[in-house]
């Protein structure tokens, strides 16, 4: 595996697929990816690895949304995820092709996932990003002050091209920015609902590459018997454009339900801060945060939630923010593009009269 970054120049995304359905963060940091991508130079491009069985019918969905390239495993193996299947699969094909970069969703399968794998490749890997950034300000800088490029120094100015990755640290008190200058590739995963997909474009086309998979039962140590579904009712935050989140000012269980009829009558996703969580109103499903689900919808109401930074960190891209709460100097008033000083249980009785629902 080369460490010199003049060796490395594509961008990969693991395109994270669920009984054949991409995941929605798989296409946003394959947007990113892209942007990325396009930074690095006019050589560089964005990769989807796509692994499963019989999933050849996503690829078209992958270069639409803008990968030049999509490498795929398609094996009975792979069918279902497997830690140690998978862990091979992706750290063979980076070793054959040494990409720059390789970004992975920081879901429950991609924080499993890309620490073996960076492991196995002897590189860095930062979890949990919220941003990312090319420095290429060296390398700009020096081809504008040099019209003959000496190769050493050229080659000096183009190792400096790290990628910048940022992320929350300290409870979300504190923002680091990590780079990972002496090894390649720089991995990351990247939080759901922090990335912009690109725009669609089904008319792009890019290049298939089928991986030689080199994989036998032997390599994978553990057996899936029974995949088990929960009963309870699935929730989407991540995909979800209206969310109607809910803290501890909801005061009491007819708080919460006031909030569930106020989502449905706006057509939101009922979410919650981890305080409402701890009171016991809500699965940690629901939650939103630092250690909860990471969302970007176009409207966020947040009812009745004082907004700790933990939570901010999990919402505050959201296109539209609504706070309403009772305290005047809660911190949630700071992000919130509206702002309603008073009691949750007034407000939203209101605003479900106001859009034609008598039945509260």
């Amino acid at each position: 595996m080369s460490t010199k970054v003049k060796d490395n120049k594509n961008v990969w995304v693991y395109a994270e697929q669920i009984e054949g359905r991409l995941t929605n963060v798989a296409l946003e940091i394959l947007g990113e990816g892209y942007r990325l991508s396009r930074e690095i130079g006019e050589e560089s491009k964005v990769c989807a690895i796509l692994i499963g069985e019989n999933i050849n019918h996503l690829v078209d969905e992958l270069f639409a949304y803008g990968a030049d390239i999509v490498y795929i495993a398609n094996d009975s193996l792979l069918k279902r995820y497997t830690t140690d299947g998978y862990t091979k699969i992706i750290s063979d094909a980076i070793k054959e092709y040494e990409p720059e970069i390789v970004l992975f969703g920081a879901t429950h399968i991609g924080k499993d996932l890309a620490p073996r794998i960076a492991a196995r490749l002897n590189t860095g890997l930062t979890a949990d990003s919220t941003r990312l950034d090319i420095n290429t300000q060296n390398y700009i800088d020096y081809l504008k002050t040099h019209t003959t490029a000496d190769t050493e120094d050229l080659e000096k100015n183009i190792e400096d091209r790290n990628l910048k990755q940022t992320k929350p640290a300290f409870g979300g008190n504190l923002m680091v920015t990590i780079t990972c200058p002496d090894k390649r590739p720089q991995m990351a995963t990247v939080r759901p609902g922090v990335m912009d997909k690109k725009e669609k474009d089904p008319a792009h086309k890019g290049e298939i590459i089928n991986l030689r998979i080199k994989l036998s039962k032997e390599d994978i140590k553990t057996e899936l018997v029974e995949v088990i579904k929960t009963a309870k009712d699935v929730i989407s935050l991540a995909d979800a454009q209206i969310i109607c989140a809910g803290g501890s000012g909801l005061g009491d269980d007819s708080g919460v339900e006031l909030l569930k009829k106020f989502a449905e009558t706006v057509g939101g996703v009922v979410a919650c801060s981890r305080a409402a969580v701890e009171l016991g109103w809500f699965d940690h499903s629901h939650m939103i945060g630092q250690t909860g689900t990471t969302v970007k919808p176009k409207i966020y109401f947040a009812c009745g939630i004082s907004g700790a930074i933990q939570h901010q960190v999990g919402m505050q891209n959201s296109d539209t923010i609504i706070a309403i709460n009772s305290d005047p100097d809660a911190p949630i008033f700071k992000i919130a593009d509206y702002c309603i000083v008073e009691d949750f249980k007034k407000v939203i009785p209101e605003i479900i009269m106001q859009l034609g629902n008598t039945n509260i």
